[in-house]
């Protein structure tokens, strides 16, 4: 099944799902409600006063403690196609990262777009807005905060990452496009690249990873054959080997 089809399918789904949520600063029955969330991935909503309601899927490890302080993953959606991205969030966490990641026991924080790519003013402040809340109610490692995405996420992925580093250990890039130049980027960066993309070359990454690594920056790729753009479960065996990789940064 395609993510396209997923979508629609998922959509119905958390339509009839999908929880509200009060801002930060919210009472303590919300602020409660939201901490005792059972494991598993719930679809819930941010309104924000003055700014637009955020819609977001989060993932609670199983056995998560308060006690515990875990890993926390932004996860960034693939592109829409220009239409709505209600939902868009939980997708990219149930066909790639939740799979991928699951070994982690990390918390999942995945917003919808509210338009556009992920560089926005809107969604910039949309995903920082996000963050802010889950490290307000949960106990986080936040020497373990990572930024990860799929295509429009990918991209998103790098720019987070390069204009946000002090909010994270790492960034993961799944099939993005990277940014023109890598001068003055010092976060630990891992990129899974298909030669076989048809719309996001391979090239550029390839090539942004070199630079990286020759400025002296933790860069690594993972180079994939034969799967084409659209065929995003297909990577997530590939995206659980930044798992040994991720754990050398955090040491």
């Amino acid at each position: 099944m395609s993510f396209q089809s997923r979508r629609r399918i998922l959509g119905a789904i958390m339509t009839c799902a999908a929880l509200s949520l009060v801002p930060l600063g919210a009472t303590a029955q919300t602020a409660g409600n939201l901490r005792t969330l059972p494991p598993g991935l719930h679809h819930l909503q941010l309104p924000r006063a003055g700014e637009p309601t955020v819609g977001f899927a989060i993932s609670i490890p199983a056995n998560y403690s308060p006690s515990t302080p875990v890993p926390l993953i932004l996860a960034l959606h693939f592109g829409v196609g220009g239409g709505d991205a209600f939902g868009a969030g939980g997708d990219v966490v149930e066909i790639l990262v939740g799979p991928a990641f699951a070994q982690l026991g990390a918390i999942i924080v995945a917003p919808d777009s509210l338009g556009g790519n992920w560089s926005t003013q809107a969604n910039e402040k949309a995903a920082n807005d996000l963050l802010d809340m889950v490290l307000s109610y949960y106990a986080i490692d936040k020497k373990k905060i990572v930024v990860t995405g799929y295509s429009m996420g990918g991209q998103g992925a790098w720019h987070f990452g390069e204009k946000f580093p002090q909010r994270f250990s790492a960034a993961i890039a799944v099939e993005g496009r990277p940014p023109e130049s890598a001068a003055g980027w010092h976060l630990p960066v891992l990129a899974v690249h298909s030669r076989a993309d048809q719309v996001a070359p391979f090239g550029p990454t390839e090539a942004r990873i070199k630079e990286l690594q020759k400025a002296g920056v933790n860069a690594k790729l993972i180079a994939v054959d034969g799967i084409s753009h659209y065929e995003t479960n297909r990577f997530q065996s590939i995206l659980r080997q930044a798992i040994p990789w991720l754990r050398e940064v955090w040491k």
